[in-house]
């Protein structure tokens, strides 16, 4: 499933607490601003506003919380480079900040660039190894890389030591998917469903259905994640699937080609564009 931008849990650190000392001067009606325009998604004027505080007292240590925010606004607007540029200033003045480094880590993988991914999730294990985000989104990239045993032991840490949570139950339902084990899985999806009612979690237990030949339970799954998420090319991939099963090749071309112009690969739609 692709990543939206605009769905990303993006953490805004205000620092209202932190620079308390410096209230009623300029710099802190910027943060005040800055603040604001954040609230409201004004990213543009947020952007501007930021780094107008860092100019007017660059030495002030609160600039560290601004840069990270700075970070976060210019993903927002696509400026993903320069977001990369700000988490990196921030991280020279607080290189231990794993809120910093979480920050850095979203912005990368969104980026596709799931390696250096993979390296801010590592470090923010070693400085917190309770911080069970960092160690669930380690485990997908380990899975999508094939390093099932790195995989394998970040998965069985969160189940052990984080039972109830939505990440344990989340990485065990992947792990089993992408090793094959379908009929594991689809309990598993179907338990995340209860509770998180999203077209991703739908869409992997359609995948799992299909690799089951239960076909009928895919079709429902797929129509409940396109009814979610129309524009996600991998469903109508999904989809082509199913109606070539279904012996529908007219059905599973025009599903092939919508998939190709959501962004799929057209090699890997290619074997539903022929009758």
């Amino acid at each position: 499933m692709k990543l939206n931008r605009h769905l990303l849990i993006i953490v805004y650190i205000f620092i209202s607490c932190a620079v308390s000392s410096y209230a009623d001067t300029p710099y802190m009606e910027l943060v005040d601003k800055a603040d604001k325009a954040c609230n409201d998604g004004k990213w543009s004027e947020a952007a501007k506003i930021l780094q107008d505080a860092i100019k007017e007292e660059p030495d002030n240590p609160g600039n560290v919380l601004l840069l990270s925010n700075l970070g976060m606004v210019r993903y927002n607007l696509g400026l993903d480079s320069l977001a990369i540029d700000a988490f990196d200033q921030a991280l020279d003045i607080a290189p231990s900040s794993v809120t910093i480094i979480a920050n850095r880590a979203k912005v990368y993988a969104a980026m596709g660039l799931e390696q250096e991914a993979f390296n801010d999730y590592s470090r923010i294990m070693m400085l917190d190894s309770t911080y069970i985000t960092a160690r669930f989104h380690h485990g997908l990239i380990a899975l999508r890389h094939r390093m099932f045993d790195v995989a394998k032991e970040d998965f069985e840490y969160l189940k052990t030591y984080y039972p109830a949570s939505d990440e344990a139950l989340i990485g065990e339902a992947t792990m089993h998917s992408l090793v094959g084990e379908y009929k594991e899985a689809i309990p598993l999806y179907t338990e995340i469903l209860r509770k998180i009612k999203e077209p991703e979690y739908f869409g992997a237990r359609a995948y799992c259905y299909l690799m089951t030949d239960d076909l009928q339970a895919a079709a429902e799954d797929i129509a409940q994640a396109l009814e979610l998420d129309p524009n996600d090319g991998e469903l109508y991939l999904y989809r082509a699937a199913l109606n070539k099963m279904h012996y529908r090749p007219e059905d599973a071309k025009k599903d092939a080609e919508r998939a190709i112009q959501l962004g799929v690969d057209p090699a890997r739609a290619q074997e539903f564009m022929t009758k």
